[in-house]
């Protein structure tokens, strides 16, 4: 059991991996999660800010792996242009898009709570 549990670990580190190897905007957003990260330990944000922080930078990445999984599963099926597909893929797009939107409006809401 504790074997399968290792195992599943080591894929999912592969799978980040891929990701960070892969995807340009999954770079730039965790370099963007890095400095927020920074920036959160520098100025001595709050616990609750602290969190509600985290929690953005978190389900950015995370919409981001997903669409990254949703497009490379859609490829995989239909090579060839396809309206569905499409839909399929500007829709998990969309779910990143909503996340990063979200997560820039709590960044503005914490950050002007410490320097405006």
């Amino acid at each position: 059991m504790l074997k399968k549990s290792f195992d599943s670990f080591r894929f999912a580190i592969n799978g980040l991996k891929t990701v960070w190897r892969e995807e340009h905007n999954f770079r730039i957003e965790v370099i963007v999660a890095v400095l927020v990260g920074i920036i959160i330990f520098y100025f001595d944000f709050s616990f609750v800010e602290s969190a509600f922080c985290i929690i953005a930078m978190t389900l950015v990445l995370s919409a981001e792996i997903i669409n990254t999984v949703v497009e490379d599963m859609c490829d995989r099926i239909e090579p060839n242009e396809d309206p569905v597909i499409g839909k399929i893929k500007d829709t998990a797009g969309a779910f990143v898009l909503v996340s990063v939107i979200g997560a820039i409006v709590v960044g503005i809401l914490v950050f002007y709570n410490h320097f405006f």
